[in-house]
């Protein structure tokens, strides 16, 4: 459209100055500068190009598309969803991305964590190691009363650690007296089965 109208406004010119004189060097000048202002306009590529650039520049930024517009909406949805869905779900995923009861979970981590500080703990210090020997047996007694031979985990890795960590030590003490000092070697192989354990929790 500019350059529609600026080649109007030289052709006018160029003829009113014409009629007016007929020197050829004032219409050279004339021509000369309807030229430069011809030039000097943004050709009709440019400006359909500007105008196109403009155009998307707006409405990506002020209006969203409506797919874009409808895909953060689901998208917000499906927090909301899956908080509310997380809440009442009894399944919880593990650190390998199995789904797990989560009350399985919380117990078998709760012995993991009782057992192995009784196990690290001083035994010089009577009254701190029996605290702590209290609180993994008691947690012990918990997981094993909700959970031994359970369908939904007797099968997961976690399960089978934890047994043969629980055997481990109840062998020992059915064997040596529930007062006999724990040797390095069985206190070892009970932490490795534990940090086992662990990892699939």
């Amino acid at each position: 459209m500019a350059v529609v109208l600026g080649a109007k406004i030289c052709s006018f010119i160029t003829f009113k100055t014409m009629n007016r004189t007929s020197k050829p060097d004032i219409d050279y000048k004339l021509n000369s500068r309807c030229d430069a202002v011809l030039s000097s306009l943004p050709s009709r590529r440019h400006v359909l190009v500007f105008s196109a650039s403009f155009v998307t520049v707006l409405t990506s930024n002020c209006f969203p598309p409506p797919l874009q517009a409808r895909a953060k909406e689901e998208e917000k949805d499906d927090g909301v969803a899956g908080a509310i869905k997380s809440l009442f779900d009894p399944n919880e995923k593990t650190k390998s991305g199995k789904l797990l009861p989560k009350a399985y979970l919380k117990a078998a981590r709760e012995v993991v964590k009782n057992l192995r500080e009784s196990l690290k703990e001083d035994t010089k210090d009577i009254a701190k190691f029996r605290r702590t020997a209290d609180a993994a047996k008691e947690s012990i007694r918990e997981y094993l009363g909700s959970w031994r031979g359970q369908e939904k985990v007797v099968r997961e890795e976690s399960y089978v650690e934890l047994e043969k960590a629980i055997r481990s030590l109840a062998n020992f003490y059915s064997r040596a007296g529930p007062s006999a000092p724990l040797p390095e070697e069985v206190r070892s192989e009970i932490l490795n089965d534990l940090n086992t354990a662990e990892e699939f929790l």
